[in-house]
């Protein structure tokens, strides 16, 4: 009776491993991908300016246009930091005319809890709450 309860475990541990095997390669090719650039998530930037605007600030304000975009520094994975980071910043020009600072970071191969890539960002003098500490600081 035991050796048929090892026999069973072991064949359904394995029909299990090609499943196991496929997981770590998507994983694996998934953080090998390459971090885009502060120019290709823009557009992402963008659109959530204005449902964040709109969500939290309760203001109809979108950004109009994009000065130039520029990266301010980049921080690679390592064994201290795990998130590879690059640091992006542009003066955009809002719906209502004013031109603001805008400054975003994109995270790169959150590992295991998350595959790919994220942004947060800031704009100077719509961060209330200090969200990103005082002046979107913690997004230099």
């Amino acid at each position: 009776m035991t050796n048929r309860l090892l026999i069973r475990a072991a064949l359904s541990l394995a029909s299990l491993m090609p499943l196991a095997l496929l997981m770590s390669v998507a994983i694996a090719t998934e953080s090998l991908a390459a971090m885009p650039s502060c120019e290709q998530v823009a557009g992402n930037v963008s659109s959530r300016f204005a449902v964040n605007n709109r969500e939290f600030l309760k203001v109809d304000l979108a950004v109009q246009d994009f000065g130039s975009i520029r990266e301010s520094r980049f921080q690679p994975a390592d064994e201290t930091h795990r998130v590879e980071r690059r640091y992006c910043n542009t003066t955009i020009t809002g719906t209502d005319g004013h031109r603001r600072t805008l400054w975003y970071v994109i995270e790169n191969t959150w590992g295991l809890a998350g595959v790919g890539h994220s942004v947060e960002f800031c704009a100077s003098g719509l961060d209330p709450w200090h969200v990103y500490g005082a002046d979107c600081a913690s997004l230099r």
